[in-house]
């Protein structure tokens, strides 16, 4: 009676299979290794430049930072060492406010517009588009359309017309960020709201929004932390001022634009002054970034 072929049994595939992963482990770990000692390689090359700025940025501004009255007083005359940029930073928090104050309000409706009511619209085609397409302009563009539109209007530069180029600037990656949080808001929650009866105005306000705050607020901080290192758009619309200034219909000074006019200064105290002035920018916008990133680690969705 002629034997019946035997299947393998389970058992004996399983054998066979553990028997060509452990003859594949090694080829596996010596490529896993591979590719982890590159990914450390890029990501040092990364790292690298970020620590070179920050220390030589430290290096040369931290000895000016030693005399607290730096940040009360104003700048000195070309030559001399004695002197602040307390105006700087006035109008720098003057310009930002403001452009926050127009950027937010007009960043979220057009964000909530996109999540929740124009979905496959042509119109909301048409400012996705409009956003990305901002997104990639040079900054000076917005101070161009800045300087057109309420520089010449008043005919005068003013922390207002530095506000609204840095707000242009800011807008599109607000909506991105607001439209992304809102869409990560599960579906349920307004369909639930709808069903006890809520308004799709009171669902958007009380139940999608609040649930998307933290993605919100961290665009929005992301956002500033960008415009906050722009000297470009300022020099058309701000300019400069070597006087305090509170005033938002009046020019005034800011940090980027301040460590641009002292860095090309043939004067050691002035340049020492700039390098102080990047260093206090610098800390700004790190603890922009920074703040995001805390925030980021609390989203729910």
């Amino acid at each position: 009676m002629a034997k019946r072929n035997r299947k393998p049994s389970l058992a004996s595939e399983g054998d066979n299979f553990d028997i060509s992963n452990q003859k594949m482990n090694p080829q596996r770990r010596i490529t896993g290794n591979v590719l982890t000692i590159l990914s450390m390689v890029f990501a040092a090359a990364i790292v690298a430049p970020l620590l070179w700025v920050l220390f030589s940025v430290f290096e040369r501004g931290v000895d000016a930072l030693v005399f607290p009255d730096i940040f009360t007083k104003l700048p000195p005359p070309p030559g001399l060492a004695e002197g602040g940029f307390g105006h700087a930073i006035v109008g720098t928090l003057m310009v930002l406010g403001v452009a926050i104050s127009i950027a937010v309000p007009v960043g979220v409706l057009a964000a909530i517009y996109l999540a929740e009511f124009g979905r496959g619209t042509r119109l909301a085609y048409f400012v996705k588009f409009s956003a990305n397409v901002l997104s990639g302009i040079p900054a000076i563009m917005c101070g161009l359309f800045a300087y057109s539109i309420v520089v010449r209007r008043f005919g005068s530069f003013s922390a207002f017309s530095g506000g609204v180029a840095l707000a242009v600037l800011m807008l599109p990656y607000i909506i991105r960020a607001t439209e992304e949080a809102l869409l990560l808001v599960p579906n349920e929650m307004r369909l639930a709201a709808r069903g006890i009866g809520a308004t799709q105005f009171q669902t958007i306000t009380q139940i999608v929004l609040p649930a998307a705050l933290t993605s919100i607020v961290t665009g929005v901080v992301l956002a500033t932390a960008r415009a906050a290192g722009e000297a470009a758009p300022l020099l058309f619309t701000a300019f400069n001022n070597t006087y305090w200034s509170t005033s938002v219909w009046e020019p005034t000074a800011t940090m980027p634009v301040l460590i641009y006019f002292f860095s090309i200064m043939p004067y050691q105290a002035s340049q020492s002054l700039a390098w102080a002035a990047s260093l206090v920018l610098l800390a700004m916008v790190m603890t922009f970034s920074i703040l995001a990133r805390l925030l980021t680690r609390k989203k729910k969705f």
